[in-house]
């Protein structure tokens, strides 16, 4: 199931802060020079909500329209308090040194060393974005999960141009995750899912859920075994390798699947309707999933150096060759932005992909 689609719900939580977009953008249609940045979402702006996060480079009104994306830094985040987390992401301006995450939607709640993750009939599920990107490493996220019908986990990688690397838990089984993989949005027939089974109740125990994300194999585990490796070289479909390549960032989110709105495939696959009488629901006023400790290990192509702040898009991009390149420009919304190609810039070709025409792009 691909987390992004599912997640358009929330969408409607962020309408007051679309009301500046003038137009839509997608692989055919670019934004206007007056509302240059594309949204995760399709909408073009030239504020926070458009040119941070998940604005898409390759559908934006030019590659450096975009506010780069902070560069990747290992690090162990756990959740004694939440000083580290940015409750409203419209207050964010692009400074990773901030805050390490950002609620892009719904509440949080701390619980002393456990950060809750909330989901009401009102606020339509909570999705947490690390500030930072990730360009090839690990994650580790330490999680309880919910377990309620309707009602789904989730652990994802997600870049721009939507290369995305997921653990989802459906609340109907606390026995099983579910793995995936998608390049640019692609869904395809088959899907990449995979099913891991027999974990302990994933709502009563903490596991730690793994993605190792590395140049050339894509590896899930749980509780440091793995149980599952894809490789790259498997990937390719008519002369295209439809592997994740660019940076993203890491999210976690519990968001209603089990809604009239939904699919129908959604509603079955993740367990049925919610049912917002169930007791737990009834005592808590929400349901909810637990987040201990996410552990980020940055595994660059490149090693950055130390004037390297960010990750932008070069100036080959197109929609058929996204190209990363490691940039000294600033993340921050204003902030000095742009290729600076010239010598003394700090940018560095790390990564040439050729893809398909056609293929980037789709919002399910």
């Amino acid at each position: 199931m691909h987390s992004l689609a599912v997640l358009l719900p929330i969408l409607s939580l962020s309408l007051p802060l679309l009301v500046n977009a003038v137009a839509t953008c997608n692989v055919t249609t670019a934004c206007p020079t007056s509302a240059p940045c594309c949204s995760e979402f399709g909408f073009c702006g030239s504020t926070q909500p458009f040119c941070l996060g998940g604005c898409n480079p390759l559908h934006s009104n030019k590659l450096d329209s975009c506010s780069p994306n902070p560069i990747c830094k290992s690090a162990v985040h756990t959740f004694a308090d939440n000083s580290h987390v940015l409750s409203n992401a419209s207050l964010f301006d692009g400074n990773a040194s901030a805050y390490d995450f950002i609620v892009e939607s719904g509440n949080i709640m701390n619980t002393g060393g456990d950060l809750a993750m909330l989901l009401t009939k009102e606020n339509g599920g909570t999705r947490i974005s690390s500030t930072r990107y990730l360009h090839y490493g690990t994650v580790t996220a330490r999680i309880k999960t919910g377990r309620w019908a309707g009602v789904v986990t989730a652990f994802i990688t997600m870049s721009n141009v939507k290369d995305e690397i997921d653990w989802e838990f459906p609340g109907n089984s606390t026995t099983e995750g579910q793995s995936n993989y998608f390049w640019q949005g692609l869904v395809t027939q088959p899907n990449h899912g995979d099913i891991t089974k027999d974990l302990t109740d994933t709502f009563q125990n903490y596991h730690d859920y793994t993605i190792d994300w590395q140049p050339n194999t894509l590896t899930f585990l749980v509780d440091g075994k793995v149980v599952r490796t894809v490789k790259k070289s498997d990937l390719t479909v008519d002369g295209v390798t439809q592997y994740p390549t660019t940076p993203a960032r890491v999210q976690l989110s519990l968001w209603p699947a089990g809604t009239a709105s939904s699919a129908a495939g959604t509603v079955q696959w993740s367990g049925g309707l919610i049912n917002y009488n169930d007791p737990d629901y009834v005592s808590a006023g929400h349901f909810y999933a637990l987040i201990k400790s996410i552990n980020i290990t940055c595994a660059d192509p490149t090693p950055p150096g130390a004037d390297i702040t960010s990750y932008v898009y070069g100036p080959n991009s197109s929609t058929n060759t996204p190209a990363v390149l490691l940039s000294n420009t600033s993340t921050n919304l204003g902030g000095a932005m742009g290729m600076h190609g010239h010598a003394g810039a700090g940018l560095q070709l790390l990564l040439v992909l050729a893809l398909a025409a056609g293929a980037l792009g789709q919002l399910l």
